[in-house]
């Protein structure tokens, strides 16, 4: 059996790697099981690709579509270009997508028009923020999707909610755990942490890049102005992400306690993220692993598509309300700060379940 593995973006990349090694593992077991990783280039910034295939131990993609940037259409359209091409070239009886990024979806709407069955990873997560790319993202792909492999109880409901079978729904944790889990002994400092000489519990992690947060100056300049304000006695880490980076420029956001450094690798932005007094965030990945990592959590949106990471969790929706921003520094300055746990089935064995899976799906065991 043939699989072909997509991963376009940094968040892929983190899930992809303990799926290749469940699938490398079963293949020394002596399974006829087999898979070509795609990269599609749609993130190509060394930080923010490459990286992640060295520092994860994950082999380097057998292609790269080269779509690089562009406007949500002209991306799409470039990814469906050549992932058609790659699909006549190299057939498949499966193509397994992760996430909700730009490629997750181009490759499923290619795979189903070409006949091939496709697996969804991480399906069924919703925001019920149409303005979200990602969210329109998820709901194209869960739309046309065979198997869909859930993170947790949420997922599952949603996906029974918009009619899928249950048959077709696979409840089997959560791949970016798999590989935290994994890595966490192999998290390294970065050079700023040296530089600063920063304390465990004693600095912040910023992080933004959604449009509604990065895209309005006047928004932006508030925001950060608010965090520097608050967290004005202890260092804020601002790893900027290149999209972030240009409305950055001209604002003159200069505060003594505001870092701004380049992006970092999984091994030592993670390392930052763990021993951060809090994470301040738009991403939602990130609330998963402050979630598994204790570490206090605020994330700069009115909606997530991981309330796991609020339920149960450490992680608090601020948006970008200057009363809510407030509540949650005074909370963690008090002490007061809830105390997380992870989910159910978060337990890094999440890639093992999807492949045997597969492999039942297949007739393989």
């Amino acid at each position: 059996m043939n699989i072909t593995i997509v991963a376009g973006a940094r968040p892929n990349f983190m899930k992809i790697a303990p799926i290749i090694e469940a699938i490398k593992q079963k293949k020394s077991e002596g399974f006829d099981l087999s898979f070509r990783l795609v990269h599609t280039g749609q993130h190509y910034d060394k930080n923010l690709s490459d990286t992640f295939f060295e520092e994860l131990n994950i082999q380097f993609p057998d292609i790269n579509l080269d779509v690089k940037s562009g406007s949500q259409a002209e991306q799409t359209a470039a990814i469906m270009i050549g992932f058609e091409k790659e699909l006549k070239q190299h057939p498949t009886h499966l193509v397994l997508v992760v996430g909700d990024v730009t490629s997750t979806m181009a490759c499923t709407i290619v795979a189903k028009k070409a006949g091939v069955k496709v697996a969804h990873v991480e399906a069924g997560i919703r925001s019920g923020d149409m303005n979200m790319p990602e969210e329109i993202n998820r709901i194209v792909t869960d739309s046309l999707t065979d198997y869909f492999f859930t993170t947790s109880t949420h997922a599952n409901s949603n996906l029974e909610k918009s009619g899928v079978s249950k048959n077709n729904v696979y409840f089997v944790g959560n791949v970016m755990i798999d590989t935290l889990l994994k890595n966490e002994t192999r998290f390294k400092k970065p050079p700023v942490w040296e530089k600063l000489n920063l304390q465990e519990k004693s600095y912040f992690v910023l992080t933004l890049h959604r449009p509604s947060n990065v895209d309005e100056e006047v928004q932006l300049k508030k925001l950060i102005l608010q965090i520097a304000e608050l967290g004005e006695k202890y260092p804020i880490i601002f790893p900027v992400h290149p999209r972030t980076q240009k409305f950055l420029k001209g604002l003159k956001l200069d505060f003594k306690n505001l870092h701004y450094i380049s992006p970092l690798g999984y091994l030592e932005f993670n390392y930052l993220v763990k021993h951060a007094k809090a994470v301040l965030t738009d991403s939602g990945g990130i609330t998963e692993e402050t979630t598994v990592m204790n570490v206090p959590c605020m994330t700069l949106r009115n909606s997530t598509e991981r309330p796991e990471t609020c339920d149960i969790g450490t992680n608090v929706l601020v948006g970008n309300d200057p009363e809510k921003i407030s509540q949650a520094f005074y909370k963690l300055y008090s002490g007061h700060w809830k105390q997380g746990k992870a989910p159910e089935l978060w337990d890094g064995k999440a890639a093992i379940r999807i492949v045997d899976h597969i492999m039942e799906i297949f007739k393989l065991l």
